[in-house]
């Protein structure tokens, strides 16, 4: 049998132990907390994820989506950052690439500087259109954070709301829709869409 004292020192180090977990936590929560509310939260989480992406362990898999053959609802108007209108009716007969997005959210921002790439590799293509769409409830949110990025990519906003081709779960969603109208890849959540296959894939959609 242990002796008291030992009991008593085995007690207090137990307690001092717990004091710097809650310590510990109580540091790493205030710091969450700090790039929460300061908005940087999602900045940091971007950048790390886009290092990530740049492994290119996360890619589209070019997997015959559920939506296949569903025919896109072309119905619906955009507003650019600079206010003009768009109308989804323009894009019909060209194989168009949508990527949804919002300022908050951090896999969006990781996968975008890898969209701009893809895009600048392509841009030439002319039955190849991009759409990059902000929701964000204020536009004026996804304004700024646009605003002053070196991405090249065609974006505008969700001001007169989502279709019913367009509605998702969860964001990022990128689709791209073929020229006849069909949606032939849908995906949710962040990947490096900047490779030889999936570049190769949008431009024979646009060949067909």
């Amino acid at each position: 049998m242990l002796p008291l004292w030992t009991w008593y020192i085995g007690l207090w180090t137990q307690k001092m132990d717990w004091k710097k977990e809650i310590k510990s936590w109580g540091i790493m929560l205030s710091v969450v907390a700090f790039l929460y509310f300061t908005g940087l939260l999602p900045v940091i989480m971007g950048g790390i994820q886009s290092v990530m992406l740049s492994t290119g362990l996360i890619k589209p898999k070019l997997e015959i989506p559920d939506l296949t053959d569903k025919q896109f609802d072309y119905r619906g108007k955009f507003l650019t950052f600079d206010g003009q209108q768009i109308d989804l009716e323009s894009y019909r007969g060209k194989t168009l690439f949508i990527n949804l997005w919002a300022s908050w959210c951090g896999p969006c921002r990781a996968e975008m500087p890898h969209i701009s790439e893809l895009y600048k590799s392509v841009q030439e293509e002319p039955d190849l259109e991009f759409l990059m769409i902000g929701i964000d409830n204020n536009i004026e949110k996804s304004r700024d954070f646009i605003e002053g990025k070196s991405w090249t990519f065609p974006t505008a906003h969700a001001s007169f709301g989502l279709n019913q081709s367009l509605q998702s779960q969860s964001i990022p969603t990128t689709l791209v829709v073929n020229p006849e109208g069909k949606i032939v890849f849908y995906q949710e959540g962040m990947s490096n869409f900047n490779t030889d296959e999936f570049r190769e894939f949008l431009l024979g959609q646009a060949k067909l």
